[in-house]
């Protein structure tokens, strides 16, 4: 059983994606590609610099089709394992192998997601439920006193982040994949330049299989949230949201509804006086 990993760049900054490289090289995974959507391949030499790691540059088609370009190559070990990773990752140690023990042990667990933290060590709200589109609408675009219990609900403010969870939704910055789930339910859907490819391919993997956040090992992802500061960054969170939506139901959604039923009943509820600090 080989772990592959793939890294989709552009215009990321040459030590950015050298801590992300150094990370996996501390791990068993036997191939890195990174795919670099930038408009030149300024990036090729950090990439050349590692022997297991294989760089391409492409045309920027979106985060999903560049990811695509790996895991093809990755399915060719149908028993193998593969990472989606960001460049703005890092961690300390070797997190990969208790990951691959997860999996190895619990083989009904189609993908699996680690703690995530940001930088400045607050927890990240990397699990959540399937969103309607009310609730990126009051993310996004109301005041936090209006929102705050719908984005409490929504983020799974009330999970203990400490207890595992079975979750149709976990956040892109990092999944290991089953390639068995990836033959089974299908790669990132193209349609989706970026943002929703992350919801779209938990909940089709979540269909016939678990998708956990297992908090035994975690992760720092700095998280640039660049549609909250780019207008075209904006235009096309908000055009791929619609593609999503349009895809899965607006306000009937029969799949959604069903999944988050089921995580309410699930969670591992824990006092608001004992909540750690954490944003999405």
């Amino acid at each position: 059983m080989v772990i592959t990993a793939s890294i989709v760049t552009h215009l990321t900054p040459a030590g950015q994606l050298t801590t992300a490289l150094e990370c996996l090289l501390r791990s068993e995974v036997k191939r890195i590609y990174v795919v670099d959507n930038s408009p030149d391949d300024s990036l090729r030499g950090v990439a050349g610099a590692y022997g297991r790691v294989e760089y391409m540059h492409v045309e920027n088609r979106g985060f999903g089709e560049g990811h695509n370009l790996a895991i093809r190559n990755a399915l060719a070990d149908p028993d193998g394992f593969h990472l989606v990773m960001n460049a703005d990752v890092w961690w300390d140690g070797d997190i990969i192998a208790p990951l691959l023990r997860y999996l190895k042990d619990n083989p009904s667990v189609g993908m699996v997601a680690p703690k995530v933290y940001y930088p400045d060590g607050v927890l990240q709200y990397s699990c959540r439920m399937l969103p309607t589109p009310l609730d990126l609408f009051a993310k996004r675009f109301l005041p936090s006193f209006l929102s705050r219990h719908r984005m409490d609900r929504y983020l799974l403010a009330g999970h203990d982040h400490d207890f595992p969870l079975d979750c149709p939704y976990l956040l892109g910055s990092f999944l290991l994949f089953r390639n068995k789930a990836l033959l089974d339910c299908g790669l990132f859907d193209e349609r989706f330049f970026m943002y929703p490819e992350d919801i779209d391919i938990t909940r089709r993997i979540h269909q016939r299989w678990a998708t956990m956040y297992w908090p035994g090992v975690s992760i720092v992802h700095e998280h640039a949230a660049a549609s909250r500061k780019s207008l075209k960054m904006l235009r096309i969170h908000l055009s791929n949201m619609i593609r999503y939506f349009n895809k899965w139901g607006w306000w009937t959604d029969g799949s959604r509804l069903r999944f988050n039923r089921r995580l309410q009943r699930e969670i591992v509820q824990i006092p608001e006086s004992r909540q750690p600090e954490a944003r999405g």
